[in-house]
């Protein structure tokens, strides 16, 4: 055990973070450095009024006894602890479009399924340092480019473009791209990562485009995008599981359905040298059988190619 927090302590930067994610109480963490330390008979952490620092001998520990922590999990794993009855805390970072429009809905079927795991979800749309803030993994879009990070595809989004009835009462639905580029109004979104309105993509191979938003308003979060289409500022063009339930009951209609772009990949990511708990797997794999329902459409396509790949 205390090996372990003291890893955790060194992973997130400090006690509070530490004894929170291991489900201990502060003191004891604290103590349980103490009592290592006064074991080894060395200095593992240099404490400060405002932060945690590592020693060389600290860092020279950690280095070492980390293979072993993994190695006595796959020990305890292989033994069907975990894969019998499953339990414990895992800490989920992920955007509010996401969870408030698909992970949520669908977590009571995870609850009933594994009634004895305990999920956090840390809300918001960009993670800076996943161990240090003590998360297990995020759920992120886009092509990964950061290799100190492993990703898994869990699925894929296709995207939607969509207005109000009033809004098309008042201005038409657009023909084609170029009509939507010279005579429409595109709600605008803020890139994450440049900070900036991104161009709508629109189209596939050679007929691939992007259309500049052009709207009086640009928001940088999902909800927020999709409130905007709502209240008719103008068209949105965003994921398909975030409309959906609106033009099924007729508040958005769905144009330029085939004007649509490749379908935007979705990932679990974690630290590299972040050992995953069998709780944490279970969870990932139930991430991915359960994507069908974020957008079923993508899997009928699949389907769809397959079969057509086959006759060929």
């Amino acid at each position: 055990m205390a090996i372990r927090v003291f890893a955790r302590v060194v992973e997130t930067g400090g006690f509070t973070k530490a004894a929170d994610s291991l489900g201990i109480p502060l003191a004891t963490a604290s103590k349980i450095i103490q009592d290592l330390e006064a074991e080894l008979k060395v200095k593992l952490l240099r404490r400060t009024t405002r932060m945690v620092a590592v020693t060389p001998e600290g860092a020279a520990y950690y280095d070492r006894t980390l293979p072993l922590l993994h190695a006595l999990d796959e020990v305890n794993a292989s033994f069907g602890v975990e894969n019998a009855s499953p339990a414990g805390k895992i800490r989920i970072g992920v955007s509010a479009s996401l969870a408030s429009s698909f992970l949520i809905p669908v977590l009571p079927a995870f609850h009933a399924r594994y009634p004895d795991v305990e999920v956090e979800l840390c809300v918001r749309d960009g993670f800076t340092d996943m161990i240090q803030e003590g998360i297990d993994c995020t759920v992120r879009g886009g092509p990964m480019r950061d290799e100190s990070l492993v990703a898994r595809e869990v699925g894929r989004a296709s995207w939607t473009t969509c207005a109000t009835p009033e809004y098309i009462a008042r201005h038409g639905m657009p023909a084609d791209i170029a009509d939507l580029g010279r005579n429409h109004i595109l709600v605008g979104y803020i890139s994450q990562r440049t900070g900036r309105v991104a161009p709508s993509p629109f189209g596939v191979g050679s007929a691939a485009t992007e259309v500049q938003p052009n709207a009086f308003l640009s928001v940088n979060e999902g909800n927020a995008h999709l409130a905007a289409g709502l209240a008719g500022i103008g068209i949105i063009h965003l994921f398909s599981f975030k409309v959906r339930p609106y033009i099924e009951s007729g508040r958005l209609v769905a144009f330029l359905e085939d004007w649509r772009p490749p379908p935007y990949p979705l990932h679990v990511v974690y630290p590299q040298n972040r050992h995953l708990s069998q709780r944490l797997r279970i969870f990932i794999d139930w991430l991915v059988e359960v994507f069908d329902e974020l957008d079923p459409g993508q899997k009928q396509k699949a389907k769809a190619g397959a079969a057509s790949r086959k006759r060929g």
